[in-house]
C-alpha cells in the first residue's frame, strides 16, 4: 500500500469479535499500525508508546488501530495487561496484512519464516494513505512521539 492509495474498507474483527470498517472512522484520521506479535518486547514497547501518546494523537484528530495476526483472545489479554485504549484487529486470516503489503518472508537467526513487517500507515479522513513508516523507520520505544513529530 502506497501513499495516495485508499485502505481496504473491511479492516477485520477486533478483540471483541466486532467487525471494524474503515467507514466507521469517516471524518477521523487513523494511525493504522501493524506489528508482529502480542506481548513481545518490541511490540509491547510500541503499543505502550502509542498508549502514552494516545491523548495527544486524539487531540490531533487521530484514532489508533493496531493489527497483528494474533487471535482476538490474545489481543484482549494484551489490551488488559497494558491498559491499551485503542482497538486491535485480529487478522487471523491475513487478509489485511496481505492487502496492505506487510506480510512476507522474514528471517531470524538464519531461519526463514512468514510474518508481519512492522509498518505504520497514517490515513486521512477519507482513508487515503498519507504517510508510511517502514519497518526500518519505526522506533518501537518512541513510536507515539515519532508520529506526533510528523503530524505537527
Amino acid at each position: 500500500m502506497n501513499i495516495g492509495e485508499k485502505a481496504p474498507e473491511v479492516l477485520g474483527m477486533n478483540e471483541k469479535g466486532e467487525e471494524i470498517l474503515l467507514s466507521n472512522f469517516q471524518g477521523k484520521k487513523v494511525v493504522l499500525y501493524f506489528y508482529p506479535k502480542d506481548n513481545t518486547s518490541g511490540c509491547t514497547a510500541e503499543a505502550c508508546s502509542l498508549r502514552d501518546n494516545y491523548p495527544a494523537l486524539k487531540e490531533k484528530g487521530y484514532e489508533v488501530i493496531g493489527v497483528s495476526t494474533d487471535s482476538a483472545a490474545s489481543h484482549q489479554k494484551f489490551i488488559d495487561k497494558h491498559e491499551l485504549p485503542f482497538t486491535l484487529i485480529a487478522d487471523t486470516d491475513k487478509k489485511l496484512v496481505e492487502a496492505m503489503g506487510v506480510w512476507g518472508e522474514k528471517s531470524m537467526c538464519g531461519k526463514k519464516y512468514m510474518g508481519t513487517f512492522r509498518t505504520t500507515f497514517l490515513l486521512n479522513e477519507e482513508g487515503i494513505v498519507e504517510k508510511v513508516f517502514s519497518p526500518k523507520e519505526v522506533k518501537t520505544k518512541t513510536h507515539g512521539e515519532q508520529i506526533l513529530k510528523v503530524i505537527e
